[in-house]
């Protein structure tokens, strides 16, 4: 019965470290599935050497240590994760091909909030949170080699010290810092601007309604109005991604006009406004699953668009209905 217990217990107290654990080893590895199958990792290596640990601070360290290595051990034969815009320039939006779906395993994936952020009451945590979790921030993440990444999630967005981070990757401060500052070096040549979601700010809201009731009518003259003149709009796993209102707007009335008559679900991924799409079933009644539309703001409008097509994976992961009636 003791054995029981103790087991319930060691459990109890790997589980209050899921979702942070969660989160970086998504930032690590740019796919919540592969994250959550290394925290799976973490915990049963964690269980198995239970009894050689005691106290909060001590078990986060080594659990942190542990998902670090499971990181970087699947990093080491795995392609790194990459968004349409790394393939090449932007596409036509007159394009009547967008090109050959490409293997899951090379996209950044979105991820649910709920899995990848800790509960936290702190709204500057939050905030900072949300930032560090964005798909452009996570795709560029991906762009530094493992052990960079590393350095700089836990230096930069988990605010771990130098020492701390030198006695997890059984490294030298000086190593550390290097990385860091190599690291900083390549973030900066990224763009990775954005504004941080807000929930209850009134004017992303109004922005976010206006996008709805164009997207729903297929007013593209209005929907053209909420976006950067320079917005972008991607579709994994389809190659092809467009940039700025003409090429954009070519695209909804051609190739894309199927999405016409489609309905929009709000959800939230990556720390930014998100969208389940429906598009009008071909059966002639209801609306069936097409796209996790993923938003990016800046300045008051809209800036990116992702629209990831894998329903089958992710609209359940997302808690989103298999079809509306």
């Amino acid at each position: 019965m003791s054995d029981v217990v103790t087991s319930a217990s060691v459990e109890a107290q790997l589980e209050a470290y899921r979702s942070e654990l969660t989160g970086y080893c998504y930032r690590m590895l740019g796919s919540v599935f592969e994250a959550e199958d290394a925290v799976q990792d973490t915990f049963v290596r964690a269980w198995r050497g239970f009894d050689r640990f005691e106290g909060r601070s001590a078990l986060r360290s080594w659990l942190y240590r542990i998902a670090t290595n499971v990181c970087l051990t699947m990093l080491s034969s795995a392609q790194r994760r990459i968004l349409p815009m790394d393939l090449g320039p932007a596409g036509s939006g007159r394009a009547t091909d967008p090109g050959e779906p490409r293997a899951d395993e090379i996209w950044v994936g979105p991820a649910p909030d709920s899995r990848v952020l800790a509960e936290n009451s702190d709204p500057a945590t939050v905030v900072a949170e949300r930032e560090s979790v964005r798909l452009a921030f996570v795709a560029a993440l991906q762009h530094l080699p493992p052990r960079q990444r590393a350095v700089l999630i836990l230096r930069e967005v988990l605010a771990w010290s130098a020492q701390e981070v030198a006695e997890l990757l059984d490294t030298s401060v000086a190593s550390v810092n290097s990385a860091l500052q190599r690291a900083r070096a390549t973030l900066a040549a990224a763009d990775t601007a954005a504004d941080v979601y807000k929930p209850l700010d009134d004017e992303q809201q109004a922005l976010l309604a206006r996008y709805v009731k164009a997207f729903e009518a297929y007013d593209l003259d209005a929907l053209t109005t909420l976006l950067h003149e320079d917005v972008t709009l991607s579709m994994p796993p389809l190659p092809l991604w467009l940039r700025g209102h003409d090429d954009i707007h070519a695209w909804m009335v051609g190739t894309g006009s199927g999405c016409r008559g489609s309905r929009l679900v709000p959800v939230v991924a990556n720390g930014m406004p998100a969208f389940g799409q429906y598009r009008p079933s071909r059966t002639g009644s209801g609306h069936d699953p097409w796209a996790l539309i993923v938003l990016e703001l800046s300045a008051g409008r809209i800036a990116a668009i992702t629209n990831f097509l894998d329903t089958g994976r992710l609209f359940p992961l997302f808690g989103l209905p298999a079809r509306l009636g």
